[in-house]
């Protein structure tokens, strides 16, 4: 049996973030969408750091700021995700969304 589990870790302190607390955070600056993952901590921090912008900000209407995300279609690095998914016990469709969690550990695998 083979088992693959994958840790969220913070991209700031470099610790990992236990189930139920922290997460990815999403956000968008001058045009460009980015995410983090954060502890609980470093959420409140970014948080606590933004408040005064966004007190003083206009709402665009958006969802949480950001903005709307480009979608793909058949890219290459979404076979090259999917590929490396299969040769590596994830099960994933050769059609569709591929989940987060196997982005985030495809990713992990290419630093």
């Amino acid at each position: 049996m083979k088992r693959i589990t994958t840790e969220l870790v913070d991209d700031i302190d470099g610790t990992v973030i236990e189930p139920g607390t922290g997460g990815t955070v999403a956000f968008a600056l001058d045009g460009t969408n980015y995410e983090i993952d954060l502890g609980d901590d470093n959420q409140r921090a970014l948080r606590d750091a933004l408040a005064p912008f966004i007190a003083n900000a206009r709402s665009t209407g958006r969802r949480g700021g950001a903005a709307p995300r480009k979608r793909s279609s058949g890219s290459s690095d979404t076979a090259a995700v999917r590929e490396w998914a299969q040769r590596n016990g994830y099960t994933v469709g050769d059609r569709g969304r591929i989940p987060a969690e196997i982005r985030e550990a495809y990713a992990a695998a290419q630093r």
